[in-house]
C-alpha cells in the first residue's frame, strides 16, 4: 500500500545535467500542466522516430494519449521530461507490470520503459542520461527490472540499453528485440556512468575555454570600466576568434569600440553576422543580468563569465538572485563561471583567450590554476610571473595553461576543471585555491583519478568553523581540519597551507621529474646553508645525505661537476643545490655569477639521469630568472606580451556604462604605462577561428581546440614536461627558492606524492568475508528504523548494536546489568571470573581516570567490595548504571570509529584509547571504503603506533586482527548508508586476537543520493 507521500510531486527527482556535448538540460517529472508542451514536442519529432516509439505510423497524439502521458501517480506510472529553454526535447516513462505484462502495483517489481527524443537532440547523450535517472526513480519505487521492446532497426536505442552496463537479457519476439535490464547498479554501470559524466563535464569546460567568438556585454562608451578592460585584454592577448563589444546604450551610429565591432545586444550580433557567439562576458549591474542571460540563451550562447558582484556574497537577497541566475542560465543549456568572477584565461596557441581582469597577461605553460578568489588569483599569477613563468615573455613549463576565477562558484567548480585537466595534454600540474567544496565525495573521487596521472595541489581557505565564505551553498563539515587533510592525502591530493607553498610545489612539480625515493643530496658553496637544508630535510621526513661543501671559492664548473656526480649516484633520489654570491678579494660580489651558474647547472641536468633538482639561492642576482628561462624560447605576439594600462574606472554615459562591480575580493587594477591599441578594424582579432592551421573540430564548429584532437596531438596525461617540450627539445628548467625550508618542503611534497603514485599503480583491495550477512543486516536496519523513526535517527541499545555488528563478524563482549551488588555477583558467576565492574553513565563512560572501572575481580568478595567502592565514590546505582563484563586478554586499548559526515561522506578513524591521544589529536582517518592497504597504513600512521609493535620491550599485538576489524567496520558503513555512526571503544588488541568491549551504533534514514546516484549538477 502506497502512502500519500508517494503520490506527491517528487521534486527531488528534478535535476540539472550536463549532456555529451557540454550543454546543460533539466530533467523533471511530467505534470498535468505539461499537455501543451507535450503536444508541441511531439509535433517536432520525425515520423521515423514516432514509428520507432509506437511500432506504427502515429502522426499525432490523441487527447486520450495526452491525458495518459501527463497524468502519473509517481509510483506505478512515472514520466520524466528533458527540457531546454522550458520546452520538452525528450521524454521517458515507465509503467509497472506483472509477470504477464499487464498493469500492476507493488509488490510487482518490473516495469515497461519507453523513450522518445526529439531528432534535433540526437547524439547529445540525452537517452543515456534519462536512463540513469528513470532507473534511480524505479529503484526508489521498488522496481528491480526494466523491460523494453525495440524494433531491430532502432539501433541507437538498442545501443543505449546495451552500453548502460546493467545486467541484461535479450531475445527476439514477434519482430522486435525484447530487452530486460536488472536495475541493480553494477561495477560496469557505475564505470559507464562516470565515464559519461567525465566526457560531458570536460567538454562543457572545453567549450568555455575555446570559444569561436566572444562578446563582452557592458562595454562602456567612455574609456575605463570593467567591460572595457576585459575587451582590451581579449584583443591585447591575441585572441584568435571573433570579438564583439555589446552595450544597449551604444548610439546607432557607433560601429566600433577600440576597433572591435559594436552592437546593442547579443541577438543583434547573431542576426547581423549570421555567426554564433559561444561565450559572453557579463559586466553589467546585477539587476540587468537576467535580461542579458535571456538574450544570450535565446541566441545560442554556450557559456557565461559573470564578473558582476552583488549575489550570494551580499546576503539573503543576493542568494535568491544567484539561485535565479543559475536556473535561468541552465534552462537555456548554458554554464556559468561566477558570478563575482575574476575571469578565465586559456593560453593555448590556437585560442589565446584572456577574458579576465588579470593585471598582466600570463605566459603559456603547463600549470592549470583554479581559484575561488579574485585577490588570490592575482597573487598567484603575479607570483608565477615573478618566479620566472613569464619574466622573459616566453613559453615555459611554469607558465599557465588555463586559469579560472570561479567567484561564488554557483555553477562551474573545481570538480569540472579536474574533469577537464585529467586529459588535457597542455596541463601537467593542477593548482587549486578552494574555500569550499560543493561535492566533497565527488571531489575526492576525481582528485584521486587525476592525481594518478598528474599532481593536484590544493590550498584550502576558510578551514575553521564559522569561516565558511558567503555565497557558497555547501554542507558544513563536522570533522577537524586535520581529518580533512588526511582524507585529501589519501586521495593523492597534495595539500599545502599557503598560496606561497602552492606556487613552490607547483613550480617543482611542473619542471622536474618525480623522485624515486626520499634520499636527498645536498651540495653548495655555503656550509651553513647546507646544514639548514639538512635539518629541513630531517624535519620533513626525508633522508638527507651529508652536505657537500664546495667552499665559497667554488666556480660554476665545480657546481656542474658536483651536480653531475650527485645525479649519477644511485644512492641519491633528488638534489638540493645551495648557492651564495662569490665574493672577490676586494669584498665585492662578482657580477654575472647568477647567469653563469645557471648555465652550468642546466648543463649538468641535461646530461644526467632524470632526478629532481631544486636550487636555494641567497642574493644571487639573475640566478632564478636564468634557471627558469627556456633553452628554446617561443616568442609571443607583441599584443600578448603587453601589460594592461589603465585601471577600470566608472563611467556615466548611459545605463550600461555604469559597470558591474569588480569581484568583491579582487585587488584594484594597477595602472600601466600606456594604453594598448587593439589590432583590427571591425574584423576578427588574430587568426580566424576556423581558418588555416585550426584543428578539425574547429572547422566543424566545435571550437578552436577540440578535446579529442588535442589529446592525439599531445602527450598522454601525466607526461613529464620537464624532460622536453612539445618540440622534443630539452628545456632544463630548474626551480629556484629564496629559503632552504621552502625548497625542501616542496621537495618533500613531491616525494610523498611520488610514493602515493607508485602505490596507486597497484591499489589495495576491499576483502570479501564469508561470514558477512549483508541481507540480514539490511533487514535488521529496516526493522529498527521502522518507517516512523525520527529523521535525525536513533541510537541503538547495546543488544541491538551488538546484534547488528555481529552480522558483519564484529563481536562485542557481552555485558550484564548490575543494579545492585547481588545482581553484580550473579552476573559475574554467569560470565565467569575474573570480571570487570564499570559504570555506563554518559558522563563516566570511557573515563577510567575518574575511577568508574574496577578490573580483575576474581571472586564474590571482590565484586561486592568494588561495587560498594563505586557507589560510595560516584553516587547511586541508578545514576551510575553499573555493568559486569568478563575480562579480556591484556593488550593495547584502541578506538575505532566510523562517521558519515554531510560534507566529506563516510570515513573511518583509528587511534589509541585514552585522554592523551584525544588531547593531542593523534587519530588517523581514511575514506570509506577502506582497502587492505589503507587499513595497514592507517594503524601505522599515528604517532603512538610504536606501542602496537613492541615498544620498549613490550609484546607486539595482533595488528592483522586490528586491520581486519577496520575493514569490517568500513564494509558495514559502505554497504548500508543508514548506518551513520559506529563507535567501538575500547578495542583491546592482544598479542593474539582482540576484544571489542563497548559499541555504539547510530542509524538514520538513508540520506539523499550519494555519488553513486545518477549524475546531476549541484542544486540550490
Amino acid at each position: 500500500m502506497q502512502t500519500e507521500r508517494d503520490h506527491a510531486y517528487p521534486d527531488h527527482w528534478e535535476a540539472d545535467v550536463v549532456l555529451r556535448d557540454g550543454g546543460t538540460a533539466r530533467i523533471r517529472p511530467i505534470t498535468v500542466d505539461d499537455a501543451d508542451r507535450l503536444v508541441s514536442f511531439y509535433e517536432q519529432v520525425s515520423d521515423e522516430s514516432k514509428y520507432y516509439r509506437f511500432f506504427a505510423p502515429y502522426p499525432r497524439l490523441s487527447p486520450k494519449d495526452v491525458h495518459r502521458f501527463t497524468h502519473h501517480d509517481y509510483v506505478d506510472r512515472v514520466g520524466l521530461a528533458v527540457t531546454v529553454g522550458g520546452e520538452f526535447v525528450a521524454t521517458v516513462r515507465y509503467d509497472r507490470i506483472d509477470e504477464h505484462g499487464r498493469p500492476a502495483s507493488a509488490p510487482a517489481d518490473e516495469a515497461e520503459v519507453a523513450f522518445l527524443v526529439q531528432d534535433a537532440h540526437h547524439g547529445r547523450g540525452v537517452a543515456s542520461t534519462m536512463l540513469e535517472h528513470i532507473a534511480a526513480v524505479a529503484r526508489e519505487r521498488g522496481i528491480r527490472r526494466f523491460a523494453a521492446d525495440v524494433l531491430p532497426a532502432n539501433t541507437k536505442m538498442i545501443k543505449v540499453f546495451r552500453d548502460a552496463g546493467y545486467t541484461q537479457k535479450r531475445s527476439f519476439e514477434d519482430g522486435s528485440v525484447h530487452l530486460t535490464l536488472d536495475l541493480e547498479p553494477t561495477a560496469e554501470s557505475v564505470a559507464v556512468q562516470r565515464a559519461r559524466e567525465h566526457r560531458a563535464e570536460a567538454r562543457s569546460v572545453q567549450r568555455l575555454l575555446a570559444p569561436r567568438a566572444v562578446a563582452v556585454v557592458g562595454v562602456g562608451r567612455a574609456p575605463g570600466g570593467v567591460g572595457r578592460t576585459v575587451l582590451r585584454d581579449l584583443v591585447g592577448g591575441g585572441y584568435t576568434g571573433r570579438v564583439y563589444a555589446v552595450n544597449r546604450a551604444f548610439p546607432p551610429e557607433w560601429q566600433e569600440v577600440d576597433g572591435v565591432p559594436a552592437h546593442r545586444s547579443v541577438g543583434e550580433v547573431v542576426e547581423r553576422t549570421g555567426e554564433p557567439v559561444d561565450l559572453v562576458v557579463v559586466a553589467v549591474p546585477a539587476e540587468r543580468v537576467p535580461e542579458v542571460v535571456a538574450d544570450c540563451g535565446e541566441h545560442g550562447v554556450r557559456g557565461l563569465v559573470v564578473l558582476t558582484a552583488g549575489y550570494a556574497e551580499s546576503g539573503a537577497e543576493g542568494r535568491v538572485r544567484q539561485r535565479d541566475l543559475v536556473r535561468q542560465a541552465r534552462s537555456y543549456g548554458m554554464r556559468i563561471i561566477g558570478p563575482n568572477s575574476f575571469g578565465v584565461i586559456s593560453t593555448a596557441a590556437d585560442v589565446r583567450l584572456n577574458a579576465s581582469l588579470a593585471p598582466a597577461a600570463p605566459a603559456p605553460g603547463r600549470i592549470g590554476l583554479f581559484t575561488q578568489s579574485g585577490a588570490i588569483g592575482i597573487a598567484l599569477l603575479s607570483s608565477l610571473h615573478r618566479r620566472g613563468a613569464g619574466a622573459s615573455g616566453v613559453a615555459g613549463v611554469a607558465g599557465i595553461s588555463t586559469f579560472v576565477s570561479s567567484g561564488n562558484r554557483a555553477d562551474v567548480s573545481g570538480n569540472d576543471f579536474l574533469q577537464y585537466w585529467y586529459e588535457d595534454p597542455d596541463t601537467d600540474v593542477a593548482l587549486l585555491y578552494l574555500e569550499s567544496i560543493g561535492n566533497p565525495r565527488k571531489f575526492t573521487r576525481l582528485a584521486r583519478r587525476t592525481a594518478a596521472v598528474k599532481p593536484v595541489v590544493v590550498v584550502k581557505g576558510a578551514r575553521h568553523s564559522g569561516s565558511q565564505p558567503p555565497g557558497h551553498a555547501v554542507p558544513s563539515a563536522r570533522i577537524p581540519d586535520a581529518a580533512v587533510d588526511a582524507l585529501l592525502r589519501q586521495a593523492g591530493v597534495i595539500r599545502v597551507d599557503t598560496v606561497t607553498e602552492l606556487v613552490d610545489a607547483g613550480l617543482l612539480l611542473a619542471g622536474q621529474p618525480l623522485p624515486a625515493g626520499p634520499r636527498v643530496a645536498i651540495l653548495g658553496n655555503s656550509e651553513s646553508l647546507g646544514l639548514l637544508t639538512y635539518d629541513s630535510c630531517l624535519a620533513e621526513g626525508l633522508r638527507p645525505l651529508p652536505p657537500l661543501d664546495l667552499t665559497t671559492a667554488a666556480s660554476a664548473a665545480d657546481f656542474r661537476q658536483a651536480l653531475s656526480r650527485a645525479l649519477a649516484d644511485d644512492g641519491c633520489d633528488a638534489v638540493v643545490v645551495n648557492a651564495i654570491p662569490r665574493v672577490g678579494d676586494d669584498g665585492a660580489t662578482e657580477s654575472g655569477d647568477g647567469e653563469v651558474l645557471a648555465a652550468a647547472l642546466r648543463e649538468a641536468v641535461a646530461t644526467a639521469p632524470a632526478k629532481p633538482v631544486a636550487v636555494v639561492h641567497v642574493e644571487l642576482g639573475g640566478l632564478a630568472a636564468a634557471l627558469t628561462a627556456a633553452t628554446r624560447t617561443v616568442p609571443r605576439t607583441d599584443a600578448a606580451s603587453v601589460h594592461r594600462s589603465a585601471a577600470p574606472t566608472p563611467a556615466n554615459a548611459g545605463a550600461e556604462d555604469d559597470p558591474a562591480r569588480v569581484p568583491t575580493d579582487a585587488a584594484p587594477h594597477p595602472a600601466g604605462a600606456g594604453d594598448v591599441t587593439p589590432a583590427g578594424t571591425g574584423r576578427a582579432v588574430g587568426t580566424p577561428a576556423a581558418g588555416a592551421g585550426q584543428t578539425a573540430d574547429a572547422a566543424q564548429g566545435e571550437g578552436p581546440r577540440g578535446h579529442d584532437s588535442a589529446r592525439s596531438a599531445g602527450a598522454a596525461p601525466g607526461a613529464d614536461a620537464s624532460v622536453s617540450g612539445a618540440d622534443g627539445e630539452e628545456r632544463g628548467w630548474i626551480p629556484a627558492y629564496p629559503a632552504a625550508e621552502r625548497a625542501v618542503r616542496a621537495l618533500s611534497e613531491a616525494v610523498r606524492y611520488a610514493q602515493w603514485r607508485r602505490e596507486a599503480a597497484e591499489p589495495g583491495k576491499v576483502p570479501e568475508y564469508e561470514d558477512v550477512d549483508e541481507a540480514g543486516a539490511a533487514a535488521r536496519i529496516e526493522g529498527l528504523l521502522g518507517g516512523g523513526s525520527p529523521e535525525r535517527g536513533i541510537t541503538l541499545g547495546a543488544a541491538d548494536a551488538g546484534a547488528l555488528l555481529a552480522t558483519y563478524g564484529i563481536h562485542v563482549r557481552p555485558t550484564l546489568p548490575a543494579p545492585d551488588a547481588d545482581e553484580a555477583v550473579r552476573a559475574a558467576e554467569r560470565l565467569g571470573y575474573p570480571v570487570a565492574l564499570k559504570t555506563t553513565a554518559p558522563h563516566l563512560r570511557h573515563r577510567a581516570d575518574l575511577g568508574g572501572v574496577r578490573l580483575e575481580l576474581a571472586g564474590e568478595a571482590q565484586v561486592r567490595r568494588a561495587y560498594r567502592e563505586l557507589t560510595d565514590l560516584l553516587g547511586d546505582p541508578v545514576e551510575l548504571q553499573p555493568v559486569v563484563q568478563a575480562m579480556a586478554p591484556r593488550g593495547v586499548d584502541t578506538v575505532v570509529r566510523a562517521v558519515v559526515d554531510p560534507a566529506v561522506g563516510a570515513y573511518l578513524s583509528f587511534g589509541l584509547a585514552g585522554v592523551a591521544s584525544e588531547l593531542l589529536g593523534d587519530t588517523a582517518h581514511r575514506l570509506v571504503p577502506v582497502t587492505d592497504r589503507d587499513a595497514a597504513e592507517q594503524i601505522r600512521s599515528i604517532r603512538t603506533a610504536p606501542l602496537l609493535f613492541g615498544w620498549r620491550g613490550s609484546a607486539p599485538v595482533d595488528t592483522a586482527a586490528l586491520e581486519e576489524l577496520l575493514l569490517r567496520v568500513s564494509r558495514i558503513v559502505d554497504d548500508h548508508p543508514e548506518v551513520v555512526a559506529i563507535g567501538l571503544e575500547p578495542v583491546v588488541v592482544a598479542p593474539r586476537g582482540l576484544s571489542v568491549l563497548g559499541a555504539t551504533v547510530r542509524l538514520a534514514p538513508s540520506p539523499a543520493p550519494t555519488d553513486l546516484g545518477p549524475r546531476r549538477l549541484p542544486s540550490y
